[in-house]
């Protein structure tokens, strides 16, 4: 009792020259208790506007709406963290420097054999211009180290940028979720839309749609594009990869959102349409709409689409052209036209694909792939692609 005395007036001496405001923590405490109370709600919705209580231990929820933006941001949180985590064991990997020994030893005893067989085994296979990464004349153990550094040293920047990116996009999420961004832009377009056409969301739901969608696109590509911008005039050309200049870069970007306009514009109206004539069974006929739609699409993006990006030509008449159609009709692959694409303008990455529909099958080689590898290995690079046709790969993804 008497220490209790004594302390007494010391701790309210001691209080009185603290530097906290102990009362503001508590309310800054009870505050953030009530941030996490469930349920949780957006700082904007519909019903009330701005500034909407952040929890609500009273009334009546649902168990959707008591648990809907609480566990979506959990669940948002959790998948960023294990892909994070994912990176950064790639991250580890792509820091080693040590050339694997199992390897080193087959290409050093690889290079012991004699050169000269390979020599005289790639003369004449050669495509008119090529000029291949790997010299054949030259031991291909150094060839390899050195490629093997520059690849773990590109990798490490790629994954880098990446977990940084995908911070800034976990980020976003949240915030857009807990600030209520999407209600605020529906009403915002909803508002827009009333003031500058007279649309109103009672009679023209699908075009105030259009406006919400238009806004949000905009929005999105103006929060990437520095990232983008990045990757391309950041990494790919620190490695020697990049080849676009800024003109082609915003012109790629002008045409992407104007056919996102042209070709989205008309979808989604479709499919808005569609869902409010299907009734119970809506699902359905959006399911046959949009198998048609990507069927639609799979064949006017590579014959109207992809050549306003890219200039496409007929492949030379010579050996590669004619090993290639040997190689279709021996899998049986419909192959009717070859095509260079340039895509040297953009990146010096090599690439090759196909497209097409029964019997009407397309392959595509970039010039880069053309100019930095030899015959035989295009064949081996197209066999792998023609092996997932002939498994049928093909279909199984579609």
């Amino acid at each position: 009792q008497h220490s209790g005395l004594v302390c007494k007036p010391v701790l309210e001496q001691m209080a009185s020259k603290c530097p906290i405001d102990i009362q503001y923590l508590k309310e800054t405490m009870n505050s953030l208790n009530k941030m996490f109370e469930l349920p949780w709600r957006p700082y904007y919705d519909q019903a009330s506007g701005f500034g909407s209580p952040a929890g609500n231990s009273t009334g009546n929820f649902s168990t959707i709406e008591y648990w809907a933006l609480g566990a979506t941001t959990a669940f948002t949180v959790i998948v960023f963290a294990f892909e994070n985590y994912l990176d950064t064991r790639q991250e580890e990997s792509y820091r080693k420097t040590n050339f694997p020994e199992e390897l080193e030893e087959t290409v050093a005893a690889m290079d012991s054999s004699s050169l000269d067989s390979t020599k005289n085994k790639n003369d004449g296979e050669q495509t008119e211009g090529n000029q291949a990464t790997i010299d054949t004349n030259k031991p291909l153990l150094p060839q390899l180290k050195e490629k093997f550094e520059k690849s773990q040293a590109y990798g490490l920047d790629k994954v880098q940028f990446s977990q940084i990116s995908s911070s800034f996009d976990a980020i976003q999420t949240v915030a857009f979720l807990n600030l209520g961004f999407l209600p605020y832009m529906w009403d915002y377009a909803a508002s827009f839309g009333e003031q500058t056409f007279g649309w109103t969301i009672a009679n023209d739901e699908i075009k105030v749609s259009l406006i919400f969608l238009a806004f949000v696109t905009l929005i999105g590509t103006v929060t990437s594009l520095p990232f983008e911008w990045y990757s391309t005039f950041g990494i790919e050309k620190k490695h020697g990869f990049n080849k676009q200049t800024l003109g082609l870069f915003f012109s790629d970007k002008v045409k992407g959102i104007f056919l996102t306009f042209l070709i989205g514009g008309p979808f989604v109206s479709l499919l808005l349409y569609i869902i409010k004539l299907g009734g119970d069974n809506f699902f359905l006929f959006v399911w046959a709409f949009l198998f048609c739609f990507s069927l639609f699409m799979m064949t006017i993006v590579p014959v109207f689409i992809m050549p306003i990006f890219n200039k496409y030509e007929p492949l030379k008449d010579g050996t590669l052209k004619t090993k290639i159609f040997e190689l279709s009709v021996k899998l049986s692959f419909p192959l009717k036209k070859l095509f260079v694409m340039d895509g040297s303008k953009r990146s010096s990455h090599s690439n090759a694909f196909m497209f097409g529909f029964g019997n009407n099958k397309r392959i595509v080689l970039f010039d880069t792939l053309l100019s930095q590898v030899l015959d035989d290995e295009i064949l081996a690079i197209l066999g792998h692609e023609l092996g997932h046709w002939k498994l049928g790969h093909t279909m199984t993804n579609f």
